[in-house]
């Protein structure tokens, strides 16, 4: 069947349908379907790069919010427990920490260069830099509950708290805002807490040189010295 001058008569469905897709290839400029195909594989080839570029923030958000999932399943399944325990959700840590540090091995084979210098017990104080997504910085998180069973306090910014279904996340893993006093109680509380002062500042707008934009955000400092806390922990990741 084929198309005059860009119209269709009056056919069954099926073969109105063929006949509307050879209007479509000879408008393509295309004479047969081989070469539609090699178009398309053309377009994908040129795609590919972006496509690559694209694929990995979504499965970070997308494994964040499978995290989120199964802290709702866990929960459920371990209310009866609730009432009898008040580390209910450190199964739930320690599972997530598994998938989180599987995926750190599997994907980066992430390291971590100095990690005994995280005390076993009692207050520490670690600074780290802000990539455009601190995924190392989840990493480091997880290896930290895998390998000193200890789980790190976090301050997160305050957009953090008001993303739809993040709050459990928060809760279990101790992120918090501050302030200062919230940070130095933390610390006088025996916990690790982990601070970056560049924040999401530094996320957008430093690259891959690491130039560290504190700006005037020396208030860490100032949490160590008023929590009278000695550990300041110098960590390397590599991803």
């Amino acid at each position: 069947m084929q198309a005059q001058n860009g119209s269709c008569e009056i056919y069954p469905s099926l073969t109105y349908l063929t006949c509307l897709l050879e209007i479509l290839l000879d408008w393509l400029g295309m004479d047969n379907l081989e070469d539609y195909l090699s178009y398309l594989d053309y377009l994908m080839w040129v795609f590919t790069p972006l496509i690559i570029v694209f694929i990995l923030p979504f499965i970070i958000v997308l494994f964040l919010y499978l995290s989120i999932l199964f802290l709702h399943v866990y929960k459920r399944k371990n209310e009866l427990k609730e009432a009898y325990s008040n580390s209910i959700w450190d199964g739930a840590r320690k599972t997530l920490a598994t998938l989180w540090d599987g995926h750190a091995t599997i994907w980066h084979g992430y390291e971590i260069h100095g990690l005994e210098k995280v005390p076993e017990n009692g207050p520490a104080l670690i600074v780290y830099y802000h990539g455009a997504l601190p995924v190392d910085y989840y990493y480091f998180v997880a290896k930290v509950i895998l390998l000193k069973g200890r789980t790190c306090h976090s301050v997160g910014d305050h957009f953090l708290f008001k993303i739809p279904g993040f709050k459990p996340l928060l809760e279990v893993f101790s992120v918090i805002h501050g302030p200062q006093e919230e940070c130095v109680k933390a610390l006088q509380d025996g916990h690790l807490l982990a601070i970056s002062p560049g924040g999401v500042r530094e996320a957008l707008f430093s690259d891959e040189t690491y130039i560290l934009m504190w700006g005037n955000r020396t208030g860490f400092a100032q949490v160590a010295i008023d929590a009278q806390v000695v550990s300041l922990v110098n960590i390397s990741t590599y991803l």
